[in-house]
């Protein structure tokens, strides 16, 4: 195995990630998933400090080789560790070795007893399953990245429209109440929800409403810009007006915005265990299966 020299990272560091996840990508998935301003926007996130809650291993020569980062904007219960490495660096183990005492102190700076600590791996990364398992974590559901070309011919639904800066506070609530009956439910704060924003245009976050309130939302994010794919990365519908259109209307109408804006491809994430529906919905509006992440994890009791 390559000697391994691990530091914190930086944003002058954005073009050795970038090397590490483009060809860790490439080997797992076929093409690069990562873009430039993806890494920057993650070294740059809420309750991230790149200099001790990411890391950059690379080889004698100073060849990047692996990258790892947490990932919890929030600060909630629920803390995310990434692990990318270069094919071939047997690098997961000493990375995971790094995060787990850090996720440790950042549950006692954020005054949480324990947290849970997830991380996703494509079902082939064996190494990094194994990794996983020898350090406490079980499997706990399977993801998909789901995603649908866009030809143009794409068309608005009828009682779509776009939200209004003012409707923030409530395009939050429908968030909220629609996602507490999901097994992962975590009550996120309106301050913390609107300090955690990713970056997008306005004109992607979308409303349906009925009676004159908003019962439906999608919010957009500018992830996989760079490579002209349009990201969905979150639609909310409350429970009282699913299996009524409204989730199909709110894509439908985003994927017109996103074609006419040039945007060859939608893409979107979704829990294969969510009890509303979401898969069904998707394959609904013409999306399929991109692949597959299993989601591994373990607690970690705050550090004293």
């Amino acid at each position: 195995m390559k000697e391994l020299l691990v530091r914190g990272v930086a944003l002058r560091d954005v073009a050795a990630i970038l090397t590490v996840t483009r060809a860790s990508d490439i080997a797992i998935l076929g093409e690069p998933d990562w873009t430039e301003d993806e890494v920057v926007a993650t070294l740059t996130a809420p309750n991230h400090d790149p200099s001790v809650d990411s890391w950059l291993a690379s080889g004698p020569e100073g060849a990047p080789l692996a990258w790892a980062y947490l990932d919890n904007p929030a600060s909630g219960p629920r803390d995310n560790v990434e692990v990318y490495a270069m094919p071939g660096v047997a690098a997961h183990g000493t990375l995971l070795d790094l995060a787990l005492p850090r996720v440790a102190e950042r549950a006692r700076e954020a005054g949480h007893a324990e947290v849970t600590l997830r991380a996703g791996v494509v079902p082939s990364e064996t190494a990094y399953v194994e990794a996983l398992v020898e350090r406490g974590f079980a499997f706990r559901k399977r993801h998909a990245r789901m995603t649908r070309e866009l030809t143009g011919q794409e068309r608005p639904a009828e009682g779509v429209r776009v939200a209004r800066a003012s409707e923030m506070r409530r395009f939050h609530e429908v968030f909220q109440a629609a996602f507490a009956d999901t097994p992962d439910f975590q009550p996120v704060s309106y301050e913390d929800w609107l300090s955690s924003l990713p970056a997008s245009s306005p004109d992607e976050w979308l409303v349906v409403e009925v009676d004159d309130r908003i019962v439906g939302v999608l919010q957009s994010s500018d992830q996989g810009l760079e490579r002209g794919e349009a990201w969905v990365k979150n639609l909310a519908v409350l429970r009282e007006h699913r299996k009524h259109g409204v989730g199909g209307s709110l894509l439908r109408t985003a994927f017109s915005i996103y074609a006419a804006k040039g945007r060859t491809t939608a893409g979107l994430g979704v829990d294969l265990t969510n009890p509303t529906g979401a898969y069904s919905l998707y394959t609904g509006v013409g999306m399929s299966v991109a692949f597959a992440v299993d989601v591994y994890e373990r607690v970690v009791a705050a550090a004293d």
